[in-house]
């Protein structure tokens, strides 16, 4: 934990990953193919994982049916917004502008985003005034 907030390493997200795009609890050998894609580990680093993200309280491990289930404690959604807001916060002054400044003037960000993102407010700008 950092400033008393949950935090995911980089491998620790993507285990998460893989366990929120499963709609049902997945055993540690179904989590392990998924991500071969990213990571060359043993089925032990997994599990050190997977037991250190349990004492996060990220993960819940089901030991009832004989085989070991793991499923998401924490909301895909909920970290994210978490996490959005703690990098906000952190690097641009809580501005949602600043930010977006500096993604446009790093050329990271395009026109046709800022058109999309135009758009999208223009929609939320709609729904409130109904």
């Amino acid at each position: 934990m950092v400033n008393g907030r949950k935090k995911l390493g980089e491998a620790e997200l993507e285990i998460m990953q893989v366990i929120w795009r499963s709609s049902a609890p997945l055993t540690s050998n179904q989590i392990l193919r998924e991500l071969q894609q990213y990571r060359s580990w043993q089925l032990s680093t997994l599990m050190t994982a997977l037991s250190r993200m349990a004492n996060k309280g990220f993960v819940h491990c089901d030991r009832s049916t004989g085989t070991n289930l793991y499923s998401a404690v924490v909301l895909e959604n909920d970290y994210k917004v978490t996490e959005s807001k703690n990098f906000l916060e952190k690097l641009y002054d809580n501005s949602v502008q600043n930010l977006v400044a500096s993604l446009y003037g790093s050329k990271i960000i395009k026109d046709s985003d800022l058109k999309e993102l135009r758009s999208f407010l223009d929609t939320i700008d709609e729904t409130e005034v109904k």
